[in-house]
């Protein structure tokens, strides 16, 4: 005889079917979960981004060259064309001093570059080096350049401004020789304070390091450059009291620098 069984087994309704959650409850979370996070990292990156192009170093020495700056988690690229290969350093230096930047992906590219060591590239060389110092007037400058020599001319504020614009001009690599032929203004000109003094930390670095790579004198040193409110902090190593000191001099004659604090130590001999 067979025998047939007709009884069913009872399932329950949660492991029948998996539970679901209303729609308006899960997309608002996972919305959370993929934008919190990244929120504070794109704010750094727009603020590197506006702050490099408000800084005194792109609104003067590089407001004819063409710059884009992109920043992605403090991870900065530069890209577009700038005149002379030292703007494109410039630049580097001025971003890489930014607060928040990791690193700086330099892709500028410099358009017709004149040959090294030519007198057009020395000319650029020479009018960079004048515009950084503000004990000399770049714009008041004429900066002439035949066979390496520089010739000054134009109307220097008074006799200190003279000697160091011919000092300045004499000092850049490549220069063989200065004549200066700039006369004395009649009435001595007092520094006027403006807004254009207060310069922004990193366009104070960057103009010191590039003072310091401009010079011949001091372009192998090893100095590490950093400002906090206009005064700057240099470190490395000098092989003389006398370079420790031109380090500072160079450094105190720049746009934006209140106080320089020249932390450098003097190589010993290692005779004795």
């Amino acid at each position: 005889m067979k025998h047939t069984n007709n009884t069913t087994e009872n399932v329950s309704p949660s492991m029948s079917k998996p539970r679901r959650f209303p729609l308006f409850l899960t997309m608002p979370v996972a919305a959370l979960l993929l934008t919190f996070a990244p929120l504070h990292a794109s704010e750094t990156d727009e603020r590197i981004e506006s702050s490099a192009k408000k800084s005194f170093v792109f609104k003067t020495y590089l407001s004819g060259d063409s710059i884009q700056t992109a920043s992605k988690d403090g991870v900065v690229t530069l890209t577009g064309t700038v005149a002379d290969p030292s703007h494109k350093r410039l630049a580097q230096d001025t971003v890489a001093s930014l607060p928040g930047v990791k690193t700086v992906n330099n892709q500028l590219v410099v358009k017709e570059a004149s040959p090294e060591r030519s007198d057009t590239w020395l000319y650029v060389k020479v009018k960079n080096t004048l515009a950084i110092h503000r004990s000399v007037s770049a714009t008041g400058t004429k900066v002439e350049l035949n066979e390496g020599v520089v010739t000054l001319k134009g109307e220097a504020s008074s006799v200190a401004a003279k000697d160091l614009a011919t000092e300045y001009a004499r000092d850049v690599e490549g220069i063989k020789g200065v004549k200066n032929e700039m006369t004395i203004a009649a009435t001595p000109q007092t520094e006027v304070k403006t807004l254009a003094e207060i310069i922004d930390d990193a366009s104070v670095t960057a103009q010191v390091q590039f003072v310091l790579l401009s010079h011949r004198s001091t372009m192998l040193l090893q100095v590490t450059v950093s400002s906090s409110d206009g005064v700057v902090n240099v470190g490395g190593k000098a092989n003389s009291a006398a370079e420790k000191d031109l380090v500072t001099k160079l450094a105190k004659d720049v746009h934006g620098v209140k106080n320089v604090v020249n932390n450098m130590l003097i190589a010993t001999s290692a005779s004795n």
